[in-house]
């Protein structure tokens, strides 16, 4: 059975919900392999959970420079990775990275590339959701080693423990195409779920009217337990800082519940969001195009409607 290549998303040790979601993916299509790309003993500190999460192989992409350079190292790892085993398929998390270091990738493997992909099945045919999703279409690459960026929670990870195999990938980072970076400042992230891996989000649009009057959209996230998200009309008001813009120039968010508080669905907006399982929004306006991807939606003045769902939410948790 070939093997198909997960880059492994990772942080302060710990490894992140998407990764368990791209090696559920790999499975369908052969088996999966985990490409771990950081500083030496990355790959043991994390070993154990890749392997729970279905790896059979595990690629230990280690190097002291790993830090030093921007996405280079991981392209020159999965590169590497490629040339040696032939892969069915190379997944990616859809991120900023992600993109960059697909199409890196793809460039220098002569191979093609999906990106924001929402499915992919046994043959490789991915489910992308275009045009602000007034279109589903399907998408195969019929180049060898076709790289498929997968947006993070539109699969289930489904654990089912591997082999674990570790395996020394030897790899080379060129100075002369690498971007250095020379520090990194890490925007505060507070309390709440990482907006683009939450199962739950609730964001605030213009509707909300200012800046002091979002806390109405935080209570009701902090009551669910969810991440906070702004449409860019927010954003661009003054609102709510741009790294919690949600849409096509922001973060693209699935999760299970999305709740949308005076936000009209505007299709840069709803390009983001809209592969959310489940969609509540409330808006005054009855013509609003939110509505028409709603689930459920409400009629009516965000700051009677709110307040009063944040209660009953705690409420029912007392």
């Amino acid at each position: 059975m070939s093997e198909v290549l997960v880059l492994v998303e990772h942080a302060e040790g710990a490894v992140r919900t998407i990764t368990g979601e791209l090696l559920t993916a790999a499975r369908r299509l052969g088996s999966p392999a985990a490409v771990v790309v950081g500083v030496p003993g990355t790959t043991d500190s994390l070993r154990a959970d890749l392997t729970a999460l279905g790896a059979e192989k595990i690629y230990a992409a280690e190097s002291d420079d790993v830090g030093k350079y921007l996405v280079t190292p991981q392209v020159a790892a999965l590169a590497a990775a490629a040339q040696g085993a032939s892969p069915a398929a190379i997944l990616l998390p859809n991120t900023v990275d992600g993109k960059d270091i697909g199409g890196r990738l793809a460039v220098r493997l002569g191979s093609g590339l999906i990106a924001d992909a929402v499915d992919l099945d046994a043959e490789g045919v991915a489910t992308q959701s275009i045009f602000g999703g007034s279109y589903t279409v399907q998408t195969k690459v019929t180049t060898p080693a076709p790289i498929v960026l997968l947006r993070q929670n539109a699969i289930s990870a489904e654990p089912q423990a591997g082999a674990g195999e570790v395996t020394a990938l030897e790899f080379s980072v060129d100075p002369a195409t690498a971007t250095t970076v020379t520090a990194v400042h890490v925007e505060p992230a507070g309390d709440r779920p990482e907006l683009a891996g939450a199962q739950t989000v609730v964001s605030g649009g213009r509707g909300v009217g200012s800046a002091e009057q979002f806390a109405v959209v935080e209570d009701l996230a902090d009551a669910l337990g969810a991440a906070v998200g702004a449409s860019r009309a927010a954003v661009d008001s003054g609102y709510y800082p741009q790294q919690f813009q949600v849409g096509q120039t922001g973060t693209t968010v699935s999760p299970q519940l999305y709740v949308a508080l005076g936000i009209s669905g505007a299709i840069q907006h709803r390009a983001g969001m809209q592969t959310s399982k489940t969609i509540v929004a409330v808006n005054k306006d009855p013509d609003a195009p939110i509505f028409e991807i709603a689930d459920f939606g409400v009629v009516g003045d965000l700051f009677d409607v709110a307040p009063k769902l944040s209660e009953e939410v705690k409420a029912r948790k007392a």
